[in-house]
């Protein structure tokens, strides 16, 4: 079955019923609330990466879900799945205007609100986040961060250095409020692992351990009535596996997993529900530049166009996605919802694989078929290491088939499992060949912002050098790539936009430094037997999946009790 992003809608309708999540079968501390009213309301369980680190800084690379949005906030929410030109959700902003060239973003900031220590929240508050901010090395390696300049306790002008209308969504939506007279004196924001939360969030720290941390209900939370529950128990979990058994026991009440059959288990329990958001465009990321340092024949381009038409979509899809794969571009625009802002010369990926086509690339640049069954040219033969964590079934699965299937072709793939950090870590670092990863959407649901962060030479560094991992991991690097990205974000009209994307997509498809899989099934679950309200495909009022912030945050306080 080949699905567009609508068909997944229509496929996990039967999920859409509102939903809620399940108690435990006996009492447990998971159920203990705290102090403010908390423990009369519902306490709910999500999921967290095992190995927890106690770090509660909303600017630390190595900050703990939930912190993010539930405890620190933003000024507002862009929800990824609406157009661009959506009007954000307010939050500790009311509203924002640019000056005419882009420089200056004026934003009047809420009043009223307070940290959970009872100090009022100011825009002097949000003035000092972003000074910060540019005075840390590590959080503005790139040195364009913005300035910023609180003109009374309730005006912040937000100050580019040159026309930046692209970053506003950043500033506004991706960037965490801190309170100044708690940070004042912290000589390295990147760094402080802030043992004591205090945020405007509608959350707050209740308990922490290496296996588990409870969230409990701010009741001076500004936002009148929420949250409605009495707070969230995130436990450390290790894989797919253990999540949906535990989901299926009652144990967890919301994740975002991989789960086979969930029509199934919904059908059976009326209690259980789940969405599909089908925006994920996973890849096959390359180390592809070796002017950067990287090494291995997946830095030939004709390798990597090889891995393009050799990999069977379709097959992948049925046995490592539960069938509910959707096409992808090699523009990395979403192929429905960028659609104008796609080169329409540019195909989606063949669902099919392609033998012939990737046979002939390959023999085109000189490699031959060896004895082994192996393409080589001289002394190097195409094969390759790919990874992805331990755990991660859905991802296991897909590297298992594509070895299977490249090596009808000749490709010799091997598949490894590792841990999360040194997955990331050798992303990070540059020390792989191929990894099997996601495209993320960035704060706004406009292609620039996977191209600047995932395509950027800014957002790259050589190998061996410590980069961030969920940015240029290919190490991509093109000056004309480079000036388009510049010259979009220096605009605020889309024509003139999609000129500058349409050069980007061309460039990728050419070179194809991240090789597309196919937009995957988003899954979030949830059960209704303890509170309801949670997104259904009907009503996708903030992207729902479980780890991503500040979206979880909108979801976890729009719920309310089950009655």
């Amino acid at each position: 079955m080949h699905l567009s992003r609508r068909d997944l809608y229509k496929l996990t309708a039967l999920g859409a019923a509102p939903v809620a999540l399940a108690a435990c079968s006996t009492s447990s501390n998971l159920e203990n609330g705290g102090g403010g009213g908390a423990e009369e309301r519902p306490i709910i369980t999500t999921t967290a990466n095992t190995g927890l680190a106690e770090n509660f800084n909303p600017h630390s690379p190595s900050v703990i879900s939930l912190i993010q949005g539930l405890i620190y906030e933003t000024l507002f929410y862009f929800n990824p799945l609406e157009p661009i030109d959506q009007e954000p959700v307010p939050l500790l902003g009311e509203s924002y205007a640019w000056n005419e060239d882009g420089t200056v973003l004026t934003v009047t900031t809420r009043a009223g609100a307070v940290w959970a220590d009872d100090t009022p929240f100011t825009a002097k508050d949000v003035a000092f986040t972003f000074t910060k901010i540019l005075d840390t090395e590590a959080l503005n390696a790139a040195g364009t961060a913005p300035s910023a300049e609180a003109i009374d306790d309730t005006t912040v002008e937000i100050t580019y250095a040159e026309p930046s209308f692209t970053e506003g969504p950043n500033a506004l939506a991706r960037t965490w409020i801190i309170p100044e007279h708690l940070f004042a004196d912290v000589d390295d924001l990147a760094t402080y692992a802030n043992p004591e939360p205090v945020g405007t969030g509608p959350f707050a720290l209740d308990d922490f351990t290496p296996e588990s941390y409870l969230l409990l209900a701010n009741d001076k939370h500004w936002d009148e009535g929420k949250p409605a529950i009495g707070g969230i128990r995130a436990i450390a979990i290790s894989g797919n596996q253990s999540a949906t058994d535990m989901w299926l026991a009652g144990e967890i009440d919301y994740m975002s997993s991989a789960i086979p059959n969930l029509e199934e288990h919904v059908a059976a329990n009326p209690d259980l529900s789940f969405t599909n958001t089908g925006i994920s465009q996973m890849a096959l990321m390359a180390a592809s530049n070796p002017e950067l340092g990287c090494e291995g024949p997946q830095t030939d381009v004709a390798v990597r166009k090889a891995l393009y038409y050799g990999m069977d979509r379709e097959q992948l899809s049925k046995l490592a996605f539960f069938d509910l794969g959707a096409d992808i571009s090699p523009s990395f625009g979403l192929p429905e919802r960028d659609a104008d802002f796609i080169d329409p010369s540019i195909e989606n990926a063949p669902w099919n694989a392609q033998p012939d086509e990737a046979k002939k690339i390959l023999e085109d640049a000189g490699y031959a078929l060896g004895s082994d069954g192996v393409y080589a040219k001289g002394d190097v033969r195409v094969s390759m290491t790919v990874s992805c964590p331990t755990g991660w079934s859905d991802f296991v699965t897909a590297l298992d088939t594509l070895a299977a299937q490249y090596k009808e072709i000749g490709i010799e793939l091997i598949p490894q499992q590792v841990s999360v950090n040194e997955w990331n870590d050798a992303k990070a670092r540059g020390t792989y060949q191929l990894v099997i990863d996601s495209v993320g959407q960035g704060p706004a649901p406009d292609p620039y912002y996977p191209y600047r962060n995932h395509f950027s030479t800014d957002n790259t560094v050589p190998v061996g050098e410590n980069g961030n991992p969920y940015h240029n991991v290919t190490r991509f690097s093109d000056p004309e790539v480079d000036a388009a990205l510049d010259a979009a974000a220096a605009t605020d009209d889309p024509e003139v936009k999609k000129g500058h994307y349409f050069l980007i997509q061309q460039r990728l498809a050419e070179v194809m430094p991240a090789i597309p899989v196919m937009i995957g099934s988003s899954l979030t679950e949830y059960n209704s037997a303890k509170v309801t309200g949670w997104p259904t495909q009907e009503n996708l009022f903030a992207y729902p999946m479980a780890w991503a912030a500040p979206d979880n945050s909108m979801v976890l306080k729009t719920i309310t009790p089950a009655s």
